[in-house]
């Protein structure tokens, strides 16, 4: 545990209709150093500049790593966001494949200060509709805040079928699902047939066409490396406004996810001076990416993009007012 985290966590969450509406959430990463000990010094820094981007923060999804961590770092690092009082909503991931395990960590969750969790299908199993409406239902009936179920199936190996989002829509606690399989007519299908939960793109790239077709928001990997420019690629693609999105966005993000997620971010936020270093949890690591040229390229692409956009377009008021009141 992180004997340096602040105290006097906050005992009231952000309110729920402000929640469910953000549209932009950070799949935060977790740094580390070079002994694989939490970086939470960088941790707080990166968590800073999020909130005042006005972004969510996820905690310990594939992104940040979370099941590379033990129980009890991942508690310290939720509990250290907590402390940190940054007035913008937090999401928790729930991931794994042990049910009482997940369900003691939502009760635990609880009691902290946080306003949603994200619910991972079971690894490696592969149940079908009965095995995965009963996955859920359970994780849904322990879970005190709105929930987000996550639908990825190049992770987990298997897809949340239509017929389980059915069943779960109109649970009390089911919020949404982060769509992540990479499927326009996926996406199309959960949208026609689960009217009555919200979608969010789970693929950067994918905002620009999942808006029409009724996204909700993003939860992005790019907003960790670039955290106001994503916040107003996400409200432009929200309002329509696309003509300036293309090809950078999509450079960007194939830069981004040239080899496994999250090794490149931590590359590039170490290039950034964002974290002290850019080591990852094995069997990921940094030596996957030798050529670096791509990153920088398009990191100073994307910086040039958000002067342009913040100097010529008048409707991003809203980014003035970057933190939930």
């Amino acid at each position: 545990m992180n004997t340096e985290t602040p105290t006097n966590i906050n005992s009231q969450s952000i309110d729920i209709t402000d929640v469910q509406a953000l549209p932009l959430w950070t799949a935060l990463i977790t740094p580390f150093f070079e002994n694989n000990q939490i970086d939470f010094t960088s941790l707080q820094k990166i968590a800073t500049a999020q909130a005042q981007a006005g972004n969510g923060l996820l905690l310990l999804g594939s992104t940040g790593e979370g099941l590379a961590l033990t129980r009890d770092e991942q508690l310290s690092i939720v509990e250290f966001i907590c402390n940190l009082s940054l007035n913008t909503p937090l999401m928790v991931a729930v991931g794994g494949s042990n049910l009482p395990e997940q369900i003691s960590w939502i009760e635990h969750c609880n009691n902290l200060p946080i306003d949603s969790f994200l619910l991972g299908t079971p690894l490696y199993a592969k149940p079908g509709v009965v095995g995965q409406t009963q996955w859920f239902s359970a994780l849904l009936d322990s879970a005190e805040f709105p929930c987000m179920l996550y639908n990825v199936p190049s992770r987990s190996g298997v897809e949340i079928p239509i017929e389980t989002v059915k069943n779960l829509q109109n649970h009390p606690n089911c919020w949404a699902m982060k769509e992540a399989s990479g499927d326009l007519n996926r996406f199309l299908s959960y949208r026609e047939q689960c009217p009555n939960i919200e979608l969010y793109s789970g693929e950067d790239a994918m905002l620009p066409y999942l808006v029409p077709a009724g996204a909700k928001g993003l939860i992005s990997v790019c907003a960790n490396a670039w955290p106001q420019a994503t916040q107003t690629y996400v409200q432009l693609c929200l309002a329509g406004q696309t003509n300036t999105l293309f090809p950078l966005w999509n450079k960007a993000v194939a830069a981004l996810f040239c080899v496994a997620n999250p090794i490149p971010v931590k590359i590039l936020m170490h290039q950034q001076k964002n974290i002290q270093m850019a080591v990852l949890r094995p069997p990921l690591t940094h030596l996957e990416l030798t050529d670096t040229t791509e990153l920088l390229s398009v990191d100073e692409q994307i910086n040039q993009w958000l002067a342009k956009q913040t100097s010529q377009s008048s409707f991003i008021n809203t980014i003035e007012n970057r933190n939930i009141a």
